[in-house]
């Protein structure tokens, strides 16, 4: 898969968040995307919130459908292309379900779901085993599929925002038949098309039995998210971590593209003084300087590794009037990982990441740091191999004398 190297971003409106298909605006996405034409990016990758377009098992919402064809027609008129991700699903730390998907009991759970205008813990119901489920997402690929088929913005497809965080394959054969199912109906309702599946560090932390193997049968690239502040065993913005993420993707994969679909550090939020109890947030906070420094490192090392294209996360600041609502009360930094302020101002990394929209992609090559590596046993003890390769890959690029 060679062509230029992508830029893009994940995209939901400053003032909408998660509820910006309850209450869609289209002169607002137009001069959305019109940032972002004006910037020189390539990809919008968009969200499908799943009980916005699924309000029933048997049903796809009309308006929902509409208004994405209107966001179709308004990427098309920028020359962006949209990359529609199903079954949202996970999203900046909570669950966004159905309520018809969800289990009746209450439990323990590490994200809460929001279903019906509220956060509550029930249980999702796994849809990698469950044919009901199953029925309805194949419902829900053929209707949007068949709608957007033949658009000019639209070939590509995605199967789910970092989907283990909602549930699991008891087995790695039920997560192989569902990719199966999946991506066969989305090229049966749109031929041609592409399809990825949004992974994140945490597939590759843990065996959540759906690897990179897995998905490279079905997908026709692999995608990976990886943010160093997330994670226990690298410096909070160790620059490195994204290619390194992206070379294991791809090798685990059996040499398949890689698209880095999410990568981004938090801003300092514009307003000044001490943040209530309230607004204490999760992570680090950089000045936009350091983001737009690490922006600039993080790309050229993603075009180096042969990765296909970066998107950042995200599009836009949330607006304060937000900030009472799930997800961002209770995650503070969500509000601020914009690359556009919340009125619209352009920051400049998004100047930064557009620069690279038309450079050649690269081709990826297996480097001699994993010339000996066995593929099929890293799982068996992954965080321990990406400490230990993590080492020898940092080693090898530093030793050559590039900048860190």
């Amino acid at each position: 898969m060679q062509g230029n190297f992508i830029t893009g971003i994940n995209y939901w409106p400053a003032r909408k968040a998660m509820y910006w298909w309850k209450a869609f605006d289209a002169a607002e996405v137009d001069r959305d995307f019109a940032s972002l034409s004006s910037c020189h990016l390539h990809t919008v990758r968009v969200f499908l919130l799943w009980e916005d377009f699924q309000p029933r098992p048997d049903e796809i919402s009309k308006t929902s459908l509409d208004n994405l064809l209107i966001t179709a027609d308004l990427a098309a008129a920028h020359n962006l292309d949209l990359m529609p991700t199903f079954f949202c699903g996970h999203m900046s730390g909570v669950n966004w379900i159905p309520d018809w998907a969800l289990q009746s009991e209450e439990k323990p759970q590490r994200f809460p779901v929001y279903s019906q205008g509220k956060l509550h813990m029930r249980s999702i119901r796994n849809f990698y085993h469950d044919p009901e489920i199953q029925q309805a997402q194949v419902l829900q690929i053929e209707k949007i599929c068949s709608a957007l088929r033949g658009h000019p913005a639209v070939t590509t497809y995605d199967l789910g925002n970092e989907s283990s965080n909602c549930c699991i394959p008891n087995d790695r054969e039920a997560g192989r038949k569902w990719l199966n199912i999946m991506s066969n109906a989305i090229l049966d309702s749109h031929p041609g098309s592409a399809v990825t599946l949004g992974m994140h560090a945490e597939d590759l932390e843990e065996d959540r039995r759906l690897w990179p193997q897995d998905a490279s049968c079905y997908c026709s690239f692999l995608s990976i998210h990886g943010y160093p502040f997330y994670l226990s065993w690298v410096d909070k913005d160790d620059v490195y971590l994204l290619p390194f993420l992206g070379i294991i993707t791809s090798w685990l994969g059996g040499g398949r593209p890689v698209l880095f679909q999410e990568f981004g550090w938090p801003n300092e939020p514009a307003q000044t003084g001490p943040k209530s109890k309230q607004e204490a947030v999760k992570t680090s906070l950089w000045s936009e300087e350091q983001v737009n420094d690490l922006y600039h490192r993080s790309l050229s090392l993603l075009h180096a590794a042969g990765t296909i294209g970066a998107l950042g996360w995200c599009f836009a600041d949330y607006h304060p009037q937000l900030y009472g609502k799930p997800p961002l009360q209770e995650n503070a930094h969500e509000r601020y990982f914009g690359l556009t302020r919340w009125d619209g101002s352009i920051k400049p990394a998004l100047v930064t990441l557009g620069s690279w929209t038309g450079k050649p992609s690269l081709p990826f090559e297996v480097p001699s740091w994993l010339a000996n590596e066995d593929p099929d046993r890293f799982y068996e003890d992954p965080v321990g191999n990406l400490r230990r390769l993590f080492k020898l890959y940092k080693k090898e690029i530093t030793g050559q004398g590039e900048e860190l």
